[in-house]
């Protein structure tokens, strides 16, 4: 199946569909088959009856079925290979995030509310940026992930053997992570740790959601108590042993102490009350990594939270 996306608008193009892709509604098929395209565009040119299915109009939540002939109009694209372009401000912010480089890596505290990689309708994130901000490192990967919401320290390797031998220490549990959290209720000192299989899921509307289910993977956070702030909330570290999705936020709601501004897992009144004192982000942040180095030297990095963080705090202790 060709891909026609190209600078100068491709000539119409007909694609029949195979039984791989039977049943799939039309508009998740061109969006995944005119990659780089922008979702809007997509949408524009199914409203406007420019895509047909067997020479007939269609509407985006058509399910296509194998044989069935598509039309795609011609389309005037940015080259598949030309990457998104990064707004000056943002680099700018990047670039002063970053704590740790070398020829090896970088690690940058992350911002909230900025994804580390583009798609599902954002056209950049981290990764992109930092390929934008170093274009000289070819090589340059994530190394692990962090929520778009939560903050923090982020690994990126700028070598394939760097990559590697983090991945590698990452699987034998030798770099160590640990989160800070602003959780509902008054966590108990005795609750140390959360050990809870857990299973990811797809919600109808594509969302991906994780519970704790028997049948999940072993999942294992350590946890302890920093400060109080009466029975309303506390301030908790978080070591996430293992690395599941979104295993934080979920054994922090399964432990019966959601963390603030936690859109999927959390409490809504609590995160309501919590941004009427100006707290509007998730309160998730990875504040330490100990990164082992070639030989037997190891690399510590702290990092604070933002602003909207440390105010939110004070006010809660007023």
């Amino acid at each position: 199946m060709s891909n026609s996306v190209s600078s100068a608008p491709a000539p119409v193009e007909f694609v029949e569909v195979s039984d791989g892709y039977a049943g799939q509604r039309i508009d998740n098929f061109l969006i995944t088959h005119l990659k780089g395209t922008p979702k809007t565009l997509v949408y524009r040119i199914l409203r406007k009856g420019e895509v047909r299915v067997n020479k007939g109009r269609i509407k985006p939540d058509y399910r296509l079925q194998a044989g069935d002939v598509i039309r795609i109009p011609p389309l005037r694209l940015p080259p598949p290979d030309s990457p998104p372009v990064v707004a000056q401000g943002l680099l700018e912010r990047l670039e002063a995030a970053i704590v740790f480089e070398n020829n090896q890596m970088l690690v940058v505290n992350k911002p909230a509310g900025i994804a580390v990689h583009g798609g599902s309708g954002l056209q950049f994130g981290i990764i992109e940026a930092f390929r934008q901000l170093r274009p000289q490192c070819k090589e340059l990967e994530l190394v692990h992930r962090l929520d778009r919401d939560t903050s923090g320290l982020l690994m990126l390797a700028k070598k394939r053997s760097q990559l590697r031998r983090l991945h590698a220490a990452l699987r034998d549990g030798s770099i160590d992570k640990g989160y800070i959290a602003l959780v509902a209720g008054n966590w108990p000192t005795s609750r140390k740790q959360v050990n809870a299989p857990l299973q990811r899921s797809n919600l109808r509307s594509g969302e991906r959601m994780v519970e704790v289910n028997p049948e999940g993977k072993e999942s294992l956070t350590r946890f302890g108590v920093l400060q109080r702030f009466g029975d309303f909330a506390t301030l908790i570290k978080a070591s996430p042993i293992t690395g599941r999705t979104h295993q934080i936020r979920v054994h922090a709601r399964y432990a019966g102490h959601p963390i603030a501004g936690d859109s999927k897992y959390g409490d809504d009144d609590f995160s309501k009350k919590i941004r009427e004192l100006g707290g509007k982000r998730l309160f998730l942040h990875a504040n330490y990594l100990r990164i082992p180095l070639e030989g037997k030297q190891t690399l510590e990095l702290h990092a604070e939270p933002d602003e909207t963080w440390t105010r939110t705090l004070e006010k809660l202790s007023e």
